[in-house]
């Protein structure tokens, strides 16, 4: 492989994570008719903060519109935060011009979910891959790139004979190695998976994740791992946070979240979640309702229109995060001083 093109990095105290954000927040105005009118508005994220660790991989896990994609791209800002904190290096991300925002693009990099639709298909391999390179003046041609592109594509199993091809030519797996090698051409520190093996059968999935593994061992990248899929999260993750409807209802170490789950909105994912030992299957957990609108969430509590175990309080208060372990806390009213995780299973039987 060709030598490291990133600065270095500036020194960071022990300890201190790679990424922190503070009350990051996105909403999208819903605009109507031929005047346009503004008729509503999408909480897609809400008040959400959480760090992420040097040589770590964070995943954001939850269902379909909790907010997971738009909070992964407001991070690179690809979408512009309405307000909150991303400190990366030494600076906040959403107050840099535009200058100082493409000088850091070299260090922060994102892989989207779907292979087919990321990629240029009037551009060769060679110069999707190679134009960062030019781009941020680390080759001063796309000829003088090329060879690094080679380099590239074999790091992430493909032929470097593939530079002059185009992308059609390939599989989705293949194209998703193609979307690797571009994002890892520059040797970003900081790496967003959007989805980034959803779109995949589950054969090649299990070849990009390893992939993504060993990417990260051999570069020190540092992940936050959109995904749905828990059996993704138990395979790549270090730390974990579960959203809800824009907001974070729980954060754990992996480990920590799987051996006790305590909000009841994790405990029912984690029951729908595929188990192949028959010993270690959870009781199928059903919520009962739909997901609310983003436009008009619930008050308090968001969860709690769908929760067995919700009170008075929930529909009024919103709920702080509780710590229940090292690092693990539950934004739920009932983890008041309480540490136990509750046994959602056994209260939604009784319920029923």
């Amino acid at each position: 492989m060709s030598a490291d093109p990133r600065p270095a990095s500036p020194p960071a105290s022990p300890g201190e994570p790679l990424l922190r954000v503070e009350g990051l927040t996105k909403h999208f105005p819903v605009l109507r008719g031929f005047l346009r009118r503004h008729v509503g508005t999408v909480r897609a994220v809400d008040d959400v903060s959480f760090t992420l660790g040097r040589k770590k991989t964070l995943a954001v896990v939850g269902e379909s519109g909790c907010g997971k994609t738009t909070a992964g791209r407001a991070l690179l800002r690809l979408v512009e935060p309405d307000k909150g904190q991303v400190w990366f290096r030494g600076k906040d991300l959403p107050t840099l011009g535009a200058v100082e925002l493409q000088q850091m693009r070299r260090h922060m990099q994102i892989i989207f979910q779907d292979p087919f639709s990321s990629l240029n298909p009037r551009h060769t391999i060679g110069q999707i891959v190679g134009r960062p390179l030019v781009l941020h003046g680390v080759a001063a041609s796309m000829s003088e790139a090329e060879d690094r592109v080679r380099d590239l594509l074999a790091r992430v199993g493909l032929q470097p004979k593939y530079i002059s091809r185009y992308p059609h030519e390939f599989s989705g797996g293949q194209r998703q190695r193609i979307g690797i090698a571009r994002a890892i051409a520059l040797h970003p520190e900081f790496v967003v998976c959007d989805e980034a093996v959803s779109a995949l059968d589950v054969s090649v999935r299990a070849q990009v994740l390893n992939l993504l593994m060993d990417l990260q061992e051999e570069f020190g990248l540092s992940y936050v791992f959109v995904t749905h899929d828990l059996s993704v999260v138990r395979h790549i993750a270090d730390d974990v946070v579960v959203m809800y409807l824009g907001q974070i209802v729980e954060r754990a170490p992996r480990d920590s979240l799987f051996a006790r789950p305590s909000h009841p909105y994790t405990q029912a994912l984690l029951s729908a979640a595929p188990e192949p030992d028959p010993a270690k299957r959870r009781k199928r957990i059903v919520l009962s309702g739909d997901v609310p609108s983003p436009m008009n969430p619930p008050s308090g509590c968001r969860f709690h229109t769908r929760c067995p175990l919700a009170f008075a309080r929930c529909s009024v208060d919103t709920p702080a995060q509780h710590g229940v372990a090292d690092g693990h806390t539950v934004a739920c009213h009932l983890y008041e001083g309480r540490t136990e995780p509750i046994d959602l299973a056994s209260a939604a039987r009784a319920a029923g």
